[in-house]
């Protein structure tokens, strides 16, 4: 759901009016000044955050860096402020990381597709991540049971590597940890 900000002065949404939104369980972020809601997720999608948990940890164990999911607000300018459902940010690059958020690109961003956000997390946040300069986005499909990878080249994200079970999920920011496909979608 997004939500256009009128009234007196009208104008986009910042960072300063998601500090006041209500502690409710549900996602908040302002993408390109709009304010979107978001429901909590569904299982499904809860258990692939997990998997990706997983492999995330094992990266930050390594010394590649740290991992961190939501809720967690990432400030890429005041009219963009995204929570995406991973991200993990280089050691080289934690000067981003504050008390209070996160404040520019992370190296890595994943975003698990829910029901209705789809073309936002397909087409309006690949943009964005595109835009400040975010490395890889990985948009992972509970339903396709499939990883999207997009990496940053030249300042544009080219065409996507789709990986399915018995393909490899990996990325050079963290060199031998992976996991195959197939194992995020896995039921316990």
């Amino acid at each position: 759901m997004s939500v256009t900000k009128h009234g007196a002065g009208g104008g986009h949404f910042t960072y300063e009016d998601l500090l006041y939104t209500p502690d409710d369980g549900k996602r908040y972020e302002v993408l390109e000044g709009d304010l979107i809601v978001s429901p909590s997720p569904r299982w499904k999608h809860q258990r692939v955050v997990s998997a990706l948990v997983r492999i995330l940890h094992r990266a930050e164990d390594a010394g590649f860096g740290v991992a961190c999911t939501a809720p967690m607000d990432v400030v890429l300018s005041d009219h963009d402020v995204v929570e995406p459902d991973l991200l993990f940010i280089a050691k080289e690059h934690l000067a981003i990381v504050t008390a209070e958020n996160v404040q520019g690109a992370p190296d890595l961003v994943v975003e698990v597709i829910s029901e209705g956000s789809r073309r936002r997390d397909a087409i309006t946040k690949r943009h964005i991540y595109e835009r400040y300069g975010v490395r890889f986005y990985w948009l992972v499909d509970p339903e396709e049971e499939t990883v999207r990878g997009f990496e940053l080249k030249d300042g544009a994200y080219g065409e996507p590597v789709t990986l399915k079970a018995g393909q490899q999920l990996a990325c050079t920011l963290f060199p031998g940890v992976g996991e195959d496909v197939g194992k995020l979608f896995a039921e316990p």
